[in-house]
């Protein structure tokens, strides 16, 4: 449903996007990640025909984005991070207004405005002016609009910005029940929202793709020696006794609070936790904690991104931080 292959965009000064290729297929939410200024809002308008491509080619819903611009944005709902609405109008209205410009027929209007209104959890609110709404309901309408007419394809910019904790659970069930039957590209500096909604994850820096997968299989690439984090309280001649267990290559520990901790680093394809288990209870150690080191995603998104930002490259041009659709990356 989106196809994009060796995409470039580039500014008098920079090069924003750099021959990036990927696809979302119905049926997949797609985290889409980066830092400020790796290109992921370039990429989102080039996408939603606000920016043309200086070369490679998009398609959306399998029209070109550059020569069936009309057809690709009618197969498309946008939720722009700094999404503009009328602060005038009310919010049934708004939407009422949103799905006449998206080709809602006459007959379909109520129907579909009622629908919107109740996946973005806003029927409370319907008859309110939209300047009188919190940020988050204002984020919660936007949202609601993108969605009015019925798109097989959302482009979605940080939809959960301004909300509250219970708002934000219940708009990614939105977002996952979407996705069953949509193709979702999410972009969002919100991590634990990203291994919650997407099926698989894009992570773009400096205009270039630089890892693609599921939130598992990244983790599982750069986990390089699998540890084994073990918490024993005292144990204090806990190094010596776990550095000749068979399959510990290394232990790393700290002692703090009346407690040991300690890092155990696996050898090629072991897992020695049966057999530290065995250890403790020999021991008479209290055990309090033994399990796999986790590699969160956002210890791979520091990993693959982190680097000293020239300050021309931490500059947006000004076609970048355009108003319009928001974002600075």
């Amino acid at each position: 449903m989106i196809e994009v292959q060796g995409l470039t965009k580039r500014y008098p000064t920079r090069l924003a996007v750099d021959d990036v290729s990927f696809s979302v297929r119905r049926g997949e939410i797609v985290g889409f990640l980066g830092p400020n200024g790796a290109g992921k809002t370039t990429t989102m308008r080039v996408l939603t025909g606000f920016l043309p491509p200086t070369s490679g080619s998009a398609r959306v819903a399998g029209h070109d984005v550059v020569t069936q611009s009309s057809e690709a944005r009618a197969a498309l709902g946008y939720l722009p991070e700094s999404a503009a609405t009328y602060p005038e109008m009310r919010v049934d209205e708004y939407l009422g207004f949103r799905a006449r410009l998206e080709g809602v027929p006459a007959g379909q209007l109520r129907g579909r405005v009622d629908e919107a209104l109740g996946r973005c959890l806003l029927a409370d609110v319907r008859h309110r002016r939209i300047e009188n709404l919190s940020k988050g309901f204002r984020q919660r309408t936007a949202l609601a609009g993108a969605l009015v007419h019925e798109p097989p394809v959302l482009i979605l910019d940080e939809p959960t910005i301004g909300l509250d904790p219970v708002q934000i659970i219940k708009i990614r069930e939105t977002i996952r029940e979407l996705g069953r039957d949509r193709a979702v590209l999410l972009s969002t500096h919100i991590l634990p929202e990203v291994e919650a909604v997407c099926d698989r994850v894009l992570i773009i820096d400096r205009g270039r793709i630089v890892a693609e997968g599921t939130p598992a299989e990244l983790r599982g690439k750069l986990a390089g020696s699998a540890a084994v984090r073990v918490v024993i309280l005292g144990g204090p001649e806990a190094r010596e006794a776990l550095a000749g267990v068979p399959g510990v290559a290394g232990v790393e520990v700290e002692v703090a609070a009346g407690e040991t901790r300690a890092r155990v680093l696996c050898a090629p394809g072991a897992d020695p936790r049966e057999e530290i288990f065995r250890l403790a209870v020999a021991r008479g150690w209290v055990l309090r904690e033994l399990g796999r080191e986790a590699l969160s995603l956002e210890d791979v998104f520091v990993r693959l991104t982190r680097h000293e930002e020239a300050p021309d490259e931490a500059a947006a041009t000004p076609a970048e931080t355009a108003p319009d659709t928001g974002g600075a990356s």
